[in-house]
């Protein structure tokens, strides 16, 4: 079971991330902020999980170095 899950998430999220992130891009250029913020690092994070479950160091690096960035937007928008 647990490996089917994992088969899935190896195979699939990395789609489901880059469509977040290119949404983000898309909210982006059409200034749609804070929905851009939203939709990127949705993206950001799955492709995270991604680089650590195909063990790819400069996935995890890339997009994990943009998390702390997208919390900055986070405290930016709620007022922190």
């Amino acid at each position: 079971m647990i490996d089917t899950i994992k088969k899935f998430f190896k195979k699939n999220l990395k789609w489901f991330a880059t469509f977040f992130v290119l949404l983000g891009l898309l909210l982006t250029n059409l200034n749609l902020y804070p929905y851009n913020i939203f939709s990127h690092s949705i993206g950001v994070v799955g492709w995270t999980i991604t680089g650590l479950l195909i063990k790819d160091r400069a996935i995890m690096i890339n997009f994990g170095l943009q998390i702390p960035l997208f919390m900055i937007g986070y405290l930016k928008i709620y007022g922190f």
